[in-house]
């Protein structure tokens, strides 16, 4: 191939790898692509990795692939890492945690050069041993308690604020919260948030009741506002640590025969895919998924090429209010 475009095998070699590509010439470059194409050369991945001791492939870990959180991280994710010449393996542990480690196992047993990893508990051994035994990993969306690897974050407190904050403008005293699982850090950061929230708006505890949830899930936020609903003075609006829950949330108003946001005003978090698009759009605060997924890969290649001690990146959320949100109801 490198006689057919003339040039040094090592020049070839450097042309078409896309981590060395800048250092030929862009006509040298397109020369010898051009023989490549035309000889149907086709490069050996098994064969560079036992020459580099680099697979080019990084492993993305998702809890659960139904949930439209995550295919915008992926996206981001992939955008960085295919122009670095490393292609992403995705795999679903379903939140089961035996799953995971077999999975895990499997992926270190292919060489995978690092994670990406959105599994993440509060208390995670297999995340904490495998990054004491140095393997190359980022947690995204959510952390462990003792933050053993870099991590790429949402300003998840600032985003709750935020929220309450808008809720309490427009007159509501009495707000609900549907609280995500408490062994996760979304969870606990933003129940905690909420609360300080209320504490700055002047709701005691007897004005922001809370419903933890087993899952980040709509039977979980349907099942929890059923349960908010047969209190005696019930809130006039909900606060739900996702848009999952408050999507379960706005079934459970429906069914009761209430209006929203006539009766009860709901905010979601994260901004999912068509919110805008639903009856009432949910109002919700956006977090930058894309941009988390982007991020998170660059400090991985980044950690492959010059590791160092973890890292941290939050990156801020904004509020977006559409439909589902208005003034408290005077009765």
């Amino acid at each position: 191939m490198a006689q057919a475009a003339g040039v040094h095998p090592g020049t070839a070699s450097r042309a078409l790898n896309p981590q060395t590509r800048h250092r030929v010439s862009a006509e040298t470059a397109q020369r010898v692509q051009e023989a490549a194409d035309r000889l149907g050369y086709q490069p050996n991945s098994v064969a560079r990795a036992l020459r580099t001791r680099r697979s080019h492939m990084v492993a993305i870990l998702i809890p659960d692939l139904t949930n439209p959180l995550f295919p915008p991280i992926v996206r981001g994710v992939e955008e960085v890492l295919a122009p670095a010449g490393y292609s992403a393996i995705l795999v679903n542990t379903d939140n089961d945690e035996a799953k995971e480690g077999h999975l895990f196992a499997e992926l270190r047993g292919r060489q995978c050069d690092g994670f990406i990893v959105a599994t993440a508990r509060r208390e995670h051994p297999l995340l904490e041993q495998a990054a004491a035994e140095g393997v190359a990993m980022v947690l995204v969306n959510r952390v462990t308690d003792r933050r053993p690897a870099s991590s790429v974050t949402a300003d998840e407190a600032g985003g709750v604020h935020a929220a309450i904050a808008h809720l309490s403008s427009l007159g509501h005293r009495r707000i609900a919260h549907l609280a995500g699982p408490q062994n996760l850090s979304t969870g606990l950061i933003r129940y905690r948030a909420f609360v300080d929230a209320c504490d700055r708006a002047g709701l005691g505890p007897d004005d922001r009741p809370v419903v933890v949830c087993d899952s980040f899930s709509e039977t979980a936020g349907e099942a929890a506002m059923h349960r908010l609903l047969r209190e005696s003075v019930r809130p006039t609006a909900v606060f739900a640590s996702n848009d999952l829950l408050a999507l379960g949330a706005l079934d459970a108003t429906r069914a009761a025969g209430l209006r929203c946001p006539q009766d009860l005003s709901v905010v979601g978090f994260n901004d999912m895919p068509f919110l805008s698009r639903m009856s009432p759009a949910l109002t919700t605060v956006h977090v930058p998924q894309r941009t988390i997924g982007a991020e998170a890969a660059r400090m991985l290649l980044q950690s492959l090429e010059d590791p160092g001690p973890p890292r941290s990146l939050l990156l801020g959320c904004e509020l977006v209010v559409r439909a589902s949100t208005g003034p408290a109801p005077r009765n």
